[in-house]
Protein backbone atom coordinates (compact mmCIF):
# COMPACT_ATOMS: atom_id res chain seq x y z
CA UNK A 1 0.00 0.00 0.00
CA UNK A 2 1.62 3.26 -0.99
CA UNK A 3 1.18 6.22 1.81
CA UNK A 4 -0.36 9.28 0.63
CA UNK A 5 1.67 12.53 1.54
CA UNK A 6 -0.77 13.66 3.81
CA UNK A 7 -0.69 10.95 5.95
CA UNK A 8 3.33 11.39 6.63
CA UNK A 9 4.51 12.62 9.50
CA UNK A 10 7.81 14.85 10.34
CA UNK A 11 9.55 15.34 13.70
CA UNK A 12 13.07 15.95 14.84
CA UNK A 13 16.11 13.88 14.90
CA UNK A 14 17.91 13.30 17.77
CA UNK A 15 20.70 14.83 15.78
CA UNK A 16 18.85 18.14 15.26
CA UNK A 17 17.61 18.34 18.83
CA UNK A 18 21.52 17.80 20.05
CA UNK A 19 22.22 20.82 17.58
CA UNK A 20 19.07 23.06 18.81
CA UNK A 21 19.80 22.09 22.44
CA UNK A 22 23.70 22.99 21.70
CA UNK A 23 22.74 26.61 19.91
CA UNK A 24 20.54 27.58 22.87
CA UNK A 25 22.86 26.85 25.41
CA UNK A 26 25.71 28.72 23.34
CA UNK A 27 23.33 31.79 23.00
CA UNK A 28 22.41 31.46 26.88
CA UNK A 29 26.05 31.48 27.93
CA UNK A 30 26.48 34.86 25.60
CA UNK A 31 23.40 36.82 26.94
CA UNK A 32 23.63 35.76 30.52
CA UNK A 33 27.08 37.79 31.60
CA UNK A 34 25.80 40.61 29.47
CA UNK A 35 22.60 40.01 31.62
CA UNK A 36 24.61 40.17 34.63
CA UNK A 37 26.43 43.24 33.66
CA UNK A 38 23.50 45.07 32.82
CA UNK A 39 21.70 44.34 36.12
CA UNK A 40 24.33 45.56 38.09
CA UNK A 41 24.96 48.82 36.40
CA UNK A 42 21.00 49.72 36.80
CA UNK A 43 22.07 48.91 40.63
CA UNK A 44 25.13 51.20 40.44
CA UNK A 45 23.33 54.00 39.22
CA UNK A 46 20.71 53.50 41.91
CA UNK A 47 23.58 53.40 44.36
CA UNK A 48 25.01 56.92 42.67
CA UNK A 49 21.91 58.62 43.12
CA UNK A 50 21.45 57.29 46.55
CA UNK A 51 25.26 58.95 47.40
CA UNK A 52 24.65 61.80 45.26
CA UNK A 53 21.19 62.35 47.82
CA UNK A 54 23.61 61.78 50.87
CA UNK A 55 25.91 64.48 49.79
CA UNK A 56 23.20 67.02 48.82
CA UNK A 57 21.41 66.44 52.43
CA UNK A 58 25.07 67.34 53.81
CA UNK A 59 25.22 70.68 51.71
CA UNK A 60 21.72 71.48 52.72
CA UNK A 61 22.62 70.67 56.33
CA UNK A 62 25.74 73.00 56.35
CA UNK A 63 23.50 76.44 54.41
CA UNK A 64 20.82 75.96 57.72
CA UNK A 65 23.70 75.14 60.46
CA UNK A 66 26.57 78.47 59.79
CA UNK A 67 28.46 76.40 56.96
CA UNK A 68 29.31 73.57 58.94
CA UNK A 69 29.00 69.89 57.86
CA UNK A 70 26.88 66.86 60.13
CA UNK A 71 29.48 65.44 62.07
CA UNK A 72 30.41 62.05 62.17
CA UNK A 73 29.89 60.61 65.35
CA UNK A 74 29.28 63.87 67.78
CA UNK A 75 30.13 63.07 71.09
CA UNK A 76 32.16 59.81 70.61
CA UNK A 77 34.45 60.03 73.52
CA UNK A 78 31.69 60.72 76.27
CA UNK A 79 28.95 58.59 75.20
CA UNK A 80 29.32 57.32 71.69
CA UNK A 81 25.52 57.96 71.38
CA UNK A 82 25.30 59.92 67.85
CA UNK A 83 26.19 59.06 64.27
CA UNK A 84 25.69 61.28 61.06
CA UNK A 85 23.27 57.95 60.24
CA UNK A 86 21.60 57.85 63.02
CA UNK A 87 20.81 58.15 67.22
CA UNK A 88 21.05 55.54 70.12
CA UNK A 89 19.91 55.56 73.26
CA UNK A 90 22.35 53.45 75.37
CA UNK A 91 25.43 52.02 73.41
CA UNK A 92 23.97 48.66 73.85
CA UNK A 93 21.39 49.12 70.69
CA UNK A 94 21.73 49.84 67.32
CA UNK A 95 21.61 53.26 65.63
CA UNK A 96 18.38 54.57 64.48
CA UNK A 97 18.26 55.89 61.32
CA UNK A 98 14.94 58.32 62.05
CA UNK A 99 16.90 60.64 64.72
CA UNK A 100 19.70 61.26 62.40
CA UNK A 101 20.70 64.63 61.79
CA UNK A 102 20.33 64.53 58.09
CA UNK A 103 16.69 63.35 57.80
CA UNK A 104 15.22 66.44 57.66
CA UNK A 105 17.31 66.68 54.23
CA UNK A 106 16.47 63.54 52.89
CA UNK A 107 12.86 63.79 51.28
CA UNK A 108 9.37 63.09 52.03
CA UNK A 109 10.58 59.99 54.07
CA UNK A 110 13.31 60.84 55.13
CA UNK A 111 15.37 57.65 54.93
CA UNK A 112 18.90 56.64 54.06
CA UNK A 113 18.73 54.84 51.07
CA UNK A 114 20.42 51.41 50.79
CA UNK A 115 22.88 50.03 48.49
CA UNK A 116 20.90 47.60 46.38
CA UNK A 117 24.03 45.94 45.98
CA UNK A 118 25.06 46.11 49.47
CA UNK A 119 24.51 42.50 51.24
CA UNK A 120 26.56 42.60 54.53
CA UNK A 121 27.04 39.17 56.48
CA UNK A 122 26.70 40.96 59.70
CA UNK A 123 24.76 44.24 60.30
CA UNK A 124 25.83 45.22 63.72
CA UNK A 125 24.83 48.67 65.60
CA UNK A 126 25.94 50.47 62.28
CA UNK A 127 22.40 49.60 60.82
CA UNK A 128 21.06 52.35 59.39
CA UNK A 129 24.03 53.74 56.62
CA UNK A 130 22.68 52.64 53.67
CA UNK A 131 26.42 50.85 52.60
CA UNK A 132 27.80 54.36 52.59
CA UNK A 133 30.76 55.87 54.46
CA UNK A 134 31.22 59.94 55.59
CA UNK A 135 34.89 61.19 55.39
CA UNK A 136 34.60 61.61 58.91
CA UNK A 137 38.59 62.08 59.82
CA UNK A 138 38.73 65.43 57.94
CA UNK A 139 34.98 66.81 56.58
CA UNK A 140 32.72 65.23 59.88
CA UNK A 141 35.02 66.73 62.60
CA UNK A 142 36.75 70.07 62.86
CA UNK A 143 40.58 69.94 63.39
CA UNK A 144 43.46 72.16 63.58
CA UNK A 145 47.14 72.16 62.35
CA UNK A 146 49.61 71.83 64.96
CA UNK A 147 53.35 73.40 64.28
CA UNK A 148 54.89 69.63 63.08
CA UNK A 149 51.79 69.98 60.51
CA UNK A 150 50.53 66.88 62.31
CA UNK A 151 46.26 67.61 61.52
CA UNK A 152 44.69 67.54 65.49
CA UNK A 153 41.23 66.80 66.18
CA UNK A 154 39.55 69.69 68.40
CA UNK A 155 36.00 69.44 68.19
CA UNK A 156 33.89 66.34 66.96
CA UNK A 157 30.66 67.92 67.80
CA UNK A 158 30.26 69.43 64.88
CA UNK A 159 31.61 68.44 61.17
CA UNK A 160 34.05 70.98 59.28
CA UNK A 161 33.32 74.29 58.27
CA UNK A 162 32.52 73.86 54.27
CA UNK A 163 34.67 76.77 53.48
CA UNK A 164 37.86 75.09 54.73
CA UNK A 165 37.61 72.55 52.11
CA UNK A 166 39.75 74.10 49.78
CA UNK A 167 39.15 71.63 46.67
CA UNK A 168 35.73 70.39 47.31
CA UNK A 169 35.26 68.45 43.69
CA UNK A 170 38.40 66.78 44.63
CA UNK A 171 37.55 65.86 48.06
CA UNK A 172 35.63 62.77 49.38
CA UNK A 173 32.75 63.35 51.25
CA UNK A 174 30.83 59.66 50.85
CA UNK A 175 32.02 55.97 49.30
CA UNK A 176 30.34 53.18 49.13
CA UNK A 177 31.86 51.22 52.58
CA UNK A 178 32.16 48.13 54.83
CA UNK A 179 34.91 46.72 57.09
CA UNK A 180 36.04 43.22 57.05
CA UNK A 181 36.92 41.11 59.98
CA UNK A 182 35.62 37.17 60.47
CA UNK A 183 32.85 38.50 57.71
CA UNK A 184 31.84 41.55 56.01
CA UNK A 185 30.10 44.26 58.19
CA UNK A 186 28.67 47.28 57.63
CA UNK A 187 30.83 50.14 58.44
CA UNK A 188 30.09 54.43 58.38
CA UNK A 189 33.09 55.72 57.39
CA UNK A 190 35.45 56.02 54.70
CA UNK A 191 38.79 55.95 55.85
CA UNK A 192 41.74 57.65 54.51
CA UNK A 193 45.08 56.32 53.70
CA UNK A 194 47.08 57.16 56.70
CA UNK A 195 45.50 58.35 60.26
CA UNK A 196 45.52 62.21 59.91
CA UNK A 197 47.01 62.49 63.51
CA UNK A 198 50.27 60.50 62.55
CA UNK A 199 50.81 60.03 58.48
CA UNK A 200 53.14 57.55 59.53
CA UNK A 201 50.22 54.96 61.18
CA UNK A 202 48.05 53.45 58.11
CA UNK A 203 44.75 53.09 58.62
CA UNK A 204 42.71 50.24 57.88
CA UNK A 205 40.39 50.19 54.39
CA UNK A 206 36.59 50.47 54.50
CA UNK A 207 35.88 51.17 50.93
CA UNK A 208 34.15 48.69 49.38
CA UNK A 209 34.20 48.31 45.42
CA UNK A 210 31.43 46.38 45.12
CA UNK A 211 29.77 47.02 41.65
CA UNK A 212 31.77 45.13 39.45
CA UNK A 213 35.15 45.89 41.11
CA UNK A 214 34.37 49.92 40.88
CA UNK A 215 33.31 51.91 44.41
CA UNK A 216 30.49 54.88 43.90
CA UNK A 217 32.24 58.18 45.27
CA UNK A 218 30.08 61.19 46.43
CA UNK A 219 32.62 64.56 46.80
CA UNK A 220 31.69 67.70 48.91
CA UNK A 221 30.91 69.44 45.45
CA UNK A 222 27.92 67.17 45.15
CA UNK A 223 29.08 65.46 42.26
CA UNK A 224 29.42 61.50 42.41
CA UNK A 225 32.36 59.17 40.27
CA UNK A 226 32.73 55.65 39.97
CA UNK A 227 36.48 54.61 41.01
CA UNK A 228 38.53 51.79 40.80
CA UNK A 229 40.67 49.88 43.52
CA UNK A 230 43.83 50.41 42.95
CA UNK A 231 45.68 49.48 46.54
CA UNK A 232 44.46 47.61 49.86
CA UNK A 233 45.86 46.26 52.86
CA UNK A 234 45.93 44.78 56.31
CA UNK A 235 46.56 46.21 59.90
CA UNK A 236 46.33 42.24 61.09
CA UNK A 237 43.78 44.09 63.83
CA UNK A 238 40.43 42.74 61.82
CA UNK A 239 40.75 39.04 60.82
CA UNK A 240 39.73 39.60 57.81
CA UNK A 241 40.99 39.91 54.57
CA UNK A 242 40.36 42.93 53.01
CA UNK A 243 41.57 42.33 49.64
CA UNK A 244 39.27 39.05 49.44
CA UNK A 245 36.34 41.38 50.25
CA UNK A 246 37.35 44.30 47.27
CA UNK A 247 37.89 46.62 50.12
CA UNK A 248 40.54 49.09 49.45
CA UNK A 249 41.63 52.62 48.18
CA UNK A 250 41.64 54.22 44.94
CA UNK A 251 43.70 56.93 43.28
CA UNK A 252 47.30 56.88 42.26
CA UNK A 253 48.89 59.03 45.17
CA UNK A 254 49.60 57.09 48.96
CA UNK A 255 48.69 59.51 50.71
CA UNK A 256 45.52 61.26 52.13
CA UNK A 257 45.25 64.13 49.17
CA UNK A 258 41.41 62.47 48.14
CA UNK A 259 40.02 63.14 51.95
CA UNK A 260 42.08 66.24 53.00
CA UNK A 261 41.01 69.79 52.77
CA UNK A 262 44.01 70.81 51.29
Amino acid sequence: MTTRPQDRRYGFTLVELLVTAGVVMLLVGILLPGLGRAREQARSTLCQSNIRQLAMANGLYAQEFGGVYVPGASGIQQKNLHRWHGVRSTTQEPFVPSRGPLTAYLGPDGAIQECPTFSPDERGFETGNGGYGYNNAYVGVQTTMNRRGRVIEVRDLAGTVADRVKHPGETVMFTDSAIAKERLIEYSFAEPRFHPSSLAARADPSIHFRHAQRANVAWCDGHVTTERRTYSWSSGIYPGDPNRWGIGWFGETDNNGLFDLQ
